[in-house]
């Protein structure tokens, strides 16, 4: 990708003109307005990129709610997850030696954190906001904020 940039640059960049005028010393540069479409359609890719992860998903937060070697306990703090927040995704992680319970697609810290603050008082200790590929696929309108942000 970068080299096809290089490319670009240097062929649109072989169509400026440039004038010096000796006695003003004075450079009038007269740019192709291709450059600035071309600059616009690379900044949003590179916007879009930077919220992507590799695989392609969104990266967001989620809440960590137990991490344990006991898969039976997993299970069981999954299932209560799903019983009471219905609304919710949750995950069961196994990460030698520990199965991981998380919960939530959040694209803002602040969101998970909110969430976070219900779970306290259900769990009382390891109750954690991670970061995470999130399940999320935004509208158009939800694409656009994002990127202008």
């Amino acid at each position: 990708m970068l080299k096809a940039l290089i490319t670009l640059v240097l062929f649109f960049g072989s169509n400026y003109l440039v004038h010096a005028n000796s006695q003003k010393d004075t450079v009038i540069v007269h740019k192709d307005a291709r450059m600035d479409v071309l600059t616009s359609k690379q900044i949003t890719a590179n916007k879009k990129a930077s919220l992507l992860t590799s695989a392609g998903q969104y990266k967001g937060y989620r809440v960590q709610v137990v991490s344990t070697s006991n898969r039976d306990q997993a299970f069981k703090v999954k299932g209560e997850l799903l019983s009471r927040f219905p609304d919710q995704k949750s995950y069961t992680i196994f990460q030698a030696p520990n199965f991981k319970v998380r919960i939530g697609n959040f694209l803002k810290k602040a969101d998970a954190e909110k969430f976070k603050l219900q779970l306290v008082k259900l769990y009382s200790t390891g109750v954690f906001v991670v970061e995470d590929a999130i399940d999320y696929t935004p509208t158009k309108e939800e694409e656009d904020q994002l990127l202008q942000q």
